[in-house]
C-alpha cells in the first residue's frame, strides 16, 4: 500500500464531496500548480484510490425517494448458499447496498422505492424469494440526517433555526 502524502489527502477529500471540479481548481485548493495535481489524480486513479465518479442524483425528482432497511436472516449459510444469495440480490436494481454482517442477521440491505406501497411489492415478491431467505426485518427510514458526503440535511437545520 502507498503512503499518502497531504496533498493525496486533500485532494481525495475535494473529490469525494467535489468529483466534477475543474483540474485547475482542484490545484488551486491544495496549493500546487495543474501540471503536479493532475499527475498525483492520474496516480491516485491507477493505484485504485479512485475507483470512479458519479453524480449525486436527486432520489425525490427520480421517484425513488422511500428508503428501507432490511435484516436477511438465510435458512442455510453453507458458501453456496451465501454465492446463491449474493447473485440473486446483486441483480436487484432496487437494491442500493448489501452487506454481509457479523450478528444476529445474515445481510443488511438499504433499499430505494417510490413509497411504501411499492416497498411491500418489492418485499412480497422478490425480496423474500430470494434463495435461502428464512427471515426479513425492515426499517423504514423517516429521513436521512446526513448521507455519504458527510453533509447534514439542511432541510433540517435551516428548520431548526427557524422555530
Amino acid at each position: 500500500m502507498n503512503t499518502l502524502d497531504h496533498y493525496d489527502q486533500q485532494m481525495l477529500a475535494i473529490l469525494a464531496q467535489e468529483g466534477r471540479i475543474s483540474a485547475s481548481e482542484l490545484a488551486r485548493r491544495i496549493g500546487l500548480s495543474k501540471t503536479p495535481t493532475l499527475k498525483r489524480l492520474k496516480q491516485l486513479e491507477q493505484q485504485g484510490y479512485i475507483l470512479g465518479y458519479q453524480a449525486r442524483l436527486n432520489y425525490e425528482l427520480l421517484g425513488e425517494a422511500h428508503i428501507a432497511f432490511i435484516q436477511v436472516t438465510l435458512a442455510n449459510t453453507s458458501s453456496k448458499a451465501l454465492r446463491e444469495f449474493n447473485a440473486a440480490v446483486s441483480r436487484m436494481t432496487a437494491v442500493e447496498q448489501c452487506h454481509m454482517i457479523a450478528g444476529n442477521f445474515d445481510y443488511l440491505l438499504k433499499v430505494r422505492t417510490r413509497d411504501i406501497q411499492s416497498y411491500r411489492q418489492l418485499l412480497g415478491e422478490q425480496l423474500a424469494n430470494l434463495p435461502h431467505v428464512a427471515h426479513t426485518s425492515t426499517f423504514v427510514s423517516m429521513e436521512t440526517v446526513c448521507d455519504s458526503d458527510g453533509r447534514a440535511n439542511r432541510d433540517i437545520t435551516s428548520t431548526q433555526k427557524n422555530a
